[in-house]
């Protein structure tokens, strides 16, 4: 499975999905269950790569923001969200600026996006169910021990609502 593949399978599922991260996961586990397992593994490195790519101090802000806050576990969920976004989202929030997000997000419920806890774990579900083992080393390098960038002070709100204007504009309506 190539980049190109893992995005249209990304799309596909998410768009069939409405949106929802849960059930964008469980259509993702489908499909995934319908390929052989070493491109099960191949997605799931591209997943994994992309996860770890996304682990940023900009876009922790970002996820402050849009969550109304974001622990360790918020952000990891959002970050799997992110990537299931789709590549337009998803490279336009690392490419570019974070606070891009308010332009590439035709929506955002704080409810039921932001969390795609779930899609991490959709290529390891359907490996599993593929093979009865559990997914073995993927062979990438690991995230970074800290965020990527420079830290930012996550706590504060002024300081988030300057580094972020359009996002506060938008989703915090300041």
């Amino acid at each position: 499975m190539d980049e190109t593949e893992f995005w249209k399978l990304v799309d596909a599922t998410r768009e069939a999905a409405e949106g929802d991260p849960e059930d964008q996961a469980d259509l993702l586990v489908e499909r995934l269950l319908q390929l052989d397992p070493d491109s099960v593994l191949d997605f799931a490195r591209h997943f994994e790569a992309r996860y770890n790519r996304a682990y940023r101090w900009d876009l922790w802000g970002a996820a402050r923001v849009l969550l109304d806050g974001a622990d360790d576990e918020a952000f990891d969920f959002f970050r799997c969200w992110l990537i299931g976004q789709g590549r337009e989202v998803f490279e336009g929030a690392l490419h570019g600026d974070p606070d891009s997000l308010a332009d590439l997000l035709e929506d955002f419920d704080a409810e039921i996006d932001g969390d795609g806890e779930e899609l991490g774990y959709a290529a390891d579900e359907a490996y599993e169910q593929l093979t009865g083992t559990v997914t073995p080393d993927l062979g990438i390098p690991p995230a970074p021990a800290e965020p990527e960038g420079t830290p930012l002070a996550l706590e504060n709100e002024g300081a988030l609502a300057d580094r972020y204007p359009k996002l506060w504009q938008r989703f915090k309506g300041a």
